[in-house]
């Protein structure tokens, strides 16, 4: 456990992110193996079809992981307040609903995934690779929500370590079984998704396994395994609209991935590979995002609001500066980067178009994301919903139908993601200066 109502800020806030960093890390590194494998061995039609998969998974497993958020607050705010028995309740509820949740992600995702790619245009010489890579991939449902919720019980405890450990074993294990499946036993992208599915057990069956054997209140154990419905409630209540904003948000993505895919499976290679690429822009998002929420919840929890803003400023400030500085590498080394992927010039033409037209404006990607995670560890997360969603699903949309009819060039495209960033971060920051997600829990401490 990591009690981080107490000691440096700096240094509670870095030592959460780190190890979070260093798992994201690792997993955008076996992501890219699997394009990588995919796309020497088996061709751009095939790396078409994996890597243009990100928005479609996102679309089912966003909204799930988005539910699991609110057990996250829940738990982190009863540990800060030291409701230890609050937190035993939290824990199980958590574990029991993903046990449901795993299997009705596995039934949804087999079942839809066809439609939704024939929704998306996906282009005949594709679809093939995508309906195998997706059906495939789903059966890996437990495995990812079990991951995701013992991952996120650890985190709202103050404890990143140990889903970075169980996370390198994964990605050993999916590097190791894509080249294995695909190169010497030819199983084609069904491998790549049988390799990810296996990796996705290991770590959920290895973090689970170590919630049974710790030594505080967020021990699992079996028989205690049960819904509360009052604290399900709480956390469907904080975790329902992050929910609804991933899945809003990868409906967005899914538009736009239509609209691409609209300009040939070698623009799909190429901007797939791309976003593989972008994944990397995330790592210090995602680790202090994170941290954040955590930080802001337990804070809150234990009635420390000046400490909560000032983690919340150290943080945001810390991670636009490493987005920024990430955006301006893969603007300079482009070519190299999406090079990796195929050695076809047309494919890496629209890769370095797009991370040229994107990469820079990072650091405002990276300011949206970590006011989502202060409001969502302040328990406000109707806020990033909304916001989100009207700006990374409505006003986005409206663009894309509206400009692609006045400009056909797939550069309107990409210029709609650092668009909307930028009016999403201003509708942020204003909201931020108000310091409404302090004062609410100021008057409730009164």
């Amino acid at each position: 456990m990591n009690n981080m109502t107490e000691g440096s800020i700096s240094r509670k806030i870095v030592l959460f992110a780190l190890p979070v960093f260093m798992g994201q890390l690792l997993q955008q590194l076996y992501n890219i193996v699997d394009s990588i494998v995919v796309g020497r061995v088996l061709g751009r039609e095939a790396l078409a079809a994996v890597s243009s998969s990100g928005s479609l998974i996102f679309l089912l497993v966003g909204f799930i992981q988005g539910l699991f958020i609110g057990a996250g607050v829940i738990i982190g705010k009863r540990f800060g307040a030291k409701e230890y028995e609050g937190v035993h309740v939290a824990v199980h509820t958590a574990i029991a609903f993903g046990l449901i949740m795993g299997p009705a992600l596995t039934v949804i995702g087999i079942t839809v995934t066809p439609l939704l790619l024939r929704l998306m245009g996906t282009p005949a010489d594709v679809m093939p690779n995508s309906v195998m890579y997706f059906r495939v991939y789903f059966l890996g449902g437990l495995g990812s929500v079990m991951y995701n919720t013992c991952c996120g019980i650890f985190q709202a405890m103050g404890d990143s370590r140990h889903p970075l450990y169980y996370l390198m074993t994964s990605a050993i294990t999916n590097t190791v079984l894509d080249i294995l499946f695909v190169r010497f036993l030819g199983f084609g992208v069904g491998g790549a998704a049988a390799a990810t599915v296996i990796a996705q057990f290991l770590s959920a069956g290895l973090a689970f396994y170590k919630l049974t054997r710790v030594d505080g209140e967020h021990r699992v154990r079996i028989k205690s395994i049960k819904i509360d419905p009052g604290t399900l409630k709480q956390e469907l209540g904080l975790g329902l609209p992050t929910g609804i904003q991933n899945s809003v948000i990868a409906i967005a993505n899914v538009i736009v991935q239509s609209n691409i895919n609209a300009f040939g499976g070698i623009a799909m290679a190429g901007c797939g590979s791309y976003f593989k690429i972008e994944g990397f822009a995330f790592l210090p998002i995602t680790s202090f995002s994170a941290a954040l929420t955590t930080f802001v919840s337990q804070n809150l929890g234990a009635k420390k609001f000046d400490r909560a803003r000032s983690g919340a400023r150290f943080g945001m400030l810390t991670s636009v500066a490493l987005a920024e500085l990430i955006g301006l590498t893969f603007f300079l080394f482009a070519p190299s980067f999406i090079g990796l992927f195929s050695e076809d010039p047309e494919v890496i033409a629209f890769g370095v178009s797009q991370a040229r037209t994107e990469a820079l404006f990072y650091c405002l990607l990276a300011l949206s994301h970590c006011m989502a995670g202060i409001l969502r560890g302040a328990g406000k997360t109707t806020v990033p919903m909304f916001v989100m969603l009207a700006c990374w699903c409505v006003i986005r949309i409206t663009y894309i139908t509206i400009a692609v009819r006045l400009f056909p060039v797939i550069e309107t495209i990409f210029k709609a993601y650092p668009l909307t960033w930028t009016l999403s971060s201003i509708i942020f920051v204003i909201y931020y200066f108000r310091a409404d997600w302090v004062h609410s829990f100021e008057k409730k401490a009164v």
